[in-house]
C-alpha cells in the first residue's frame, strides 16, 4: 500500500479547517471584485487610427469588430506570417474560447482573436485545432506594431507588469468599447493577467499538486503543447 505523503485529520477537524480557508476565499474574491471594479473605472484612450482586419466575411474596420455590441474583447495571439503553426501557449489558452461565442454576447461583448499571420494560415491552424471563435488577421494594418504586440526589435517596457520577450510576437489582452462610430481602448494585460481567461489553469490552483510546473525545464510552461501533440 502507497504511503500517504500529507497530513490526514478526521472528518471534523478536516470541516474547521475548511472553514477557516474559506474565510480567507471570501476575502480574495470580495478583494478581486473591488479590484475589478477599479480596472473598469480607468480612463479609455480613444482609436483614431483607421484599421483594416481581414475576416472571413471580408474585409472590417475596429469598429465592425464589436458585431453590433458596445464591447470588445480581444486576444492577442502569437501567430505571425510565414509561422508553420500558432504559438503553444496562446494554443493552450484558445482551447479555453469556444464557449466565449455563446455565452459573452448574452452580456454585450464581442470576442475576436487577432493575428498577423495571413487569413489562409490562420484558417489552416483553425482547422487543425478545431477551434470555433472569430479569430481575423492584421496582416495588412500596423495594429499589433501600434499596440506593442509586434515588434522590429526588443523594445523598452511598454507596461508596467510586460516582461521583455525574444521575438517578434508577444501576448495580451485588450478591451475596447465603441459610443456610435468612435472606439476607445479601456484596458490591456499581459503575462499573468491572460490567467483570468484560461481555466485550465484555474482547475489545476485547486488539485493537490497544483500546477506542479516548479521542476519542469528550461521553464515552467514548457510541458505545454498544443492539444493534439500530447
Amino acid at each position: 500500500m502507497a504511503e500517504v505523503n500529507h497530513k490526514v485529520v478526521s472528518r471534523e477537524e478536516w470541516n474547521s479547517l475548511r472553514a477557516e480557508l474559506l474565510e480567507k476565499e471570501k476575502a480574495l474574491t470580495k478583494a478581486s471584485d473591488a479590484l475589478a471594479s477599479e480596472r473598469r473605472a480607468l480612463p479609455w484612450v480613444k482609436i483614431d487610427k483607421t484599421y483594416n482586419f481581414q475576416t472571413l466575411s471580408g474585409d472590417k474596420s475596429l469598429a465592425d469588430l464589436f458585431d453590433g455590441k458596445s464591447q470588445l474583447l480581444v486576444y492577442h495571439f502569437m501567430f505571425a506570417p510565414g509561422w508553420k503553426g500558432g504559438c503553444p501557449s496562446c494554443s493552450f489558452w484558445a482551447d479555453n474560447y469556444n464557449g466565449f461565442r455563446y455565452h459573452l454576447p448574452q452580456r454585450d461583448v464581442s470576442f475576436k482573436v487577432i493575428s498577423r499571420a495571413s487569413l489562409a494560415e490562420i484558417e489552416k491552424y483553425r482547422e487543425r485545432m478545431g477551434w470555433e471563435f472569430d479569430w481575423v488577421s492584421s496582416a495588412e494594418t500596423d495594429f499589433n506594431f501600434d499596440f506593442g504586440l509586434s515588434i522590429n526589435k526588443e523594445p523598452e517596457k511598454r507596461f508596467p507588469d510586460e516582461p521583455h520577450r525574444e521575438g517578434i510576437e508577444r501576448p495580451g489582452l485588450s478591451v475596447f468599447y465603441r459610443v456610435g462610430e468612435d472606439v476607445y481602448h479601456a484596458y490591456y494585460t499581459t503575462a499573468r493577467g491572460l490567467e483570468a481567461v484560461n481555466a485550465v489553469y484555474g482547475a489545476l490552483d485547486l488539485v493537490p499538486k497544483g500546477r506542479d510546473e516548479s521542476s519542469v525545464t528550461p521553464y515552467p510552461m514548457a510541458w505545454v503543447k498544443r492539444h493534439d501533440e500530447y
